[in-house]
């Protein structure tokens, strides 16, 4: 085979900072580190929104979420788009995915020749929220902080099924034969935070480390932040709560790092790690108490970064850390790159090989993200340039944060006149082809049309088949 095959690990809702290999301290994440030492590792890379659904569409098609219309966990992704599925299969790979990708509705496969585990986020229902509505009160405090411990749950459930799924695809004769491309992908380390217990064992809660929050910052949030701790019920929970949920979060991590080095040893059982390239990534982050928030949904690091890991034997020298910014539409076309796609259809990102096998100095370093479903009522976007990042709310003051120097991003600079000209330059970048009035039109009338079908008719017309 010329073609090289392509397994591509995903976890969900797994925040960069929080494992060994980004220098977390608690955290242990030995075959993150594997991965790390074996090729390359992006410390700036971005989801393109940050939430389960329109992330993970937007990397299927490498195309931003205001071209796809894919914009919450209800808008299923059209089956008439183009993914990297199609774009591989069409070069003569045997594109399989195991286990979650969160395709809502019929299309469970949109590209992929087969589904080998579950998808049990698609089967889940989600609420329709709309805009118009505005922001109601949680009921009550978060409770899944309340949930964490030792235990088993169906996501681990099916998080074992796709592992042993892929395991076996990976071992069938056939795949000596046919270029492969294999997107395997787990829920760990999303919520309920409940972990096997050899792996809670390795957190007990006392010893976990608390959120970075300074005096007086919570009553300071932005209003997106505000409105986004309003809906969900993310009250500043008492310390033992906290670390309690950290350790569960913790537990999932290495629960998810162990799946990665079992399948790194089927590689290399089976005599295909030397002709695979390796991509690890997650769909978005999670606050994890920091800021006062949990879950994603807003731009903050820990929601919006992605751990993204590329191990080529041969290709990428080993043990390169990558501070340049990208995200994961990058991703997508650096997969149809590696497959050698000829589809002349357009993608939003740019392929990272020329950065991975030797640098670009023509690189972009940007990355554009946008949020445009639950938790807010108007359109939202980022912007991060270089060392800058700028937050956008339609209709609020903007948000611009020096994340080389505030990594925390305590310090919003929008305000002060040293920064103006960086400012206005970011915003006319992000402005440039992202229309918030026409998005704010296009989703509200979206989510009227859903709400007006699933009053009169019921769920039918986005379940799973």
């Amino acid at each position: 085979m010329n073609k090289p095959n392509i397994l591509i690990i995903m976890s969900d809702e797994h925040a960069p900072m929080f494992s060994s290999v980004y220098g977390h301290s608690i955290v242990q994440t030995p075959n993150m580190e594997r991965l790390a030492a074996a090729g390359a590792t992006f410390d700036a890379a971005y989801c393109n929104s940050p939430l389960c659904m329109p992330s993970r569409m937007s990397f299927m098609t490498g195309r931003l979420v205001h071209h796809i219309g894919a914009w919450d966990n209800v808008t299923p992704l059209r089956s008439e788009e183009v993914t990297w599925a199609h774009r591989l299969r069409a070069q003569g790979y045997d594109v399989a995915l195991s286990g979650k990708q969160h395709f809502s509705g019929a299309d469970q496969l949109h590209g992929f020749q087969r589904q080998l585990a579950r998808d049990l986020h698609a089967e889940r229902y989600h609420p329709i929220h709309t805009w118009d509505e505005g922001i109601a009160p949680a009921e009550q405090p978060w409770q899944e902080v309340y949930a964490a411990g030792p235990g088993w749950t169906e996501e681990l459930e099916v998080d074992e099924l796709a592992q042993a799924r892929a395991l076996e695809y990976l071992r069938e004769p056939a795949r000596r034969t046919t270029p492969w491309a294999l997107n395997v992908s787990f829920v760990a380390p999303h919520f309920p935070l409940v972990a096997p217990q050899r792996f809670w064992d390795m957190y007990p809660p006392e010893d976990m480390d608390l959120p970075t929050i300074p005096e007086g910052h919570l009553e300071n949030l932005h209003r997106m932040a505000q409105r986004f701790r309003t809906m969900f019920g993310f009250p500043q929970f008492p310390d033992d709560v906290v670390q309690r949920a950290r350790a569960g979060y913790y537990a999932l991590i290495s629960y998810f790092d162990e799946k990665i080095g079992e399948l790194l040893d089927a590689l290399i059982e089976t005599g295909q790690y030397e002709n695979t390239v390796i991509i690890h990534l997650s769909d978005h982050g999670e606050m994890n108490g920091e800021h006062g928030m949990w879950r994603k949904s807003n731009f903050y690091e820990a929601s919006a970064r992605v751990p993204l890991q590329v191990v080529w034997e041969g290709r990428i020298e080993a043990g390169r850390r990558l501070p340049e910014v990208a995200s994961l539409v990058d991703v997508t076309a650096t997969l149809c790159d590696i497959a050698g796609d000829d589809c002349d259809l357009p993608l939003d990102g740019d392929s990272l090989l020329p950065l991975l096998t030797g640098g670009d100095p023509d690189w972009k370093d940007e990355a554009f993200s946008e949020y445009l479903a639950h938790g807010t009522d108007r359109p939202q976007a980022m912007l991060r340039r270089g060392r800058y990042k700028l937050n956008y709310s339609w209709g609020e003051p903007v948000e611009l944060y020096d994340v080389a120097a505030d990594p925390g991003e305590f310090q919003d600079l929008a305000g002060e006149a040293a920064y103006a000209d960086v400012l206005e330059m970011m915003k006319a970048a992000l402005l440039a082809d992202w229309e918030p009035a026409a998005l704010d039109a296009t989703v509200r009338a979206s989510q009227r049309q859903q709400k007006y079908i699933e009053a009169r008719f019921g769920t039918g017309w986005r379940e799973v088949n």
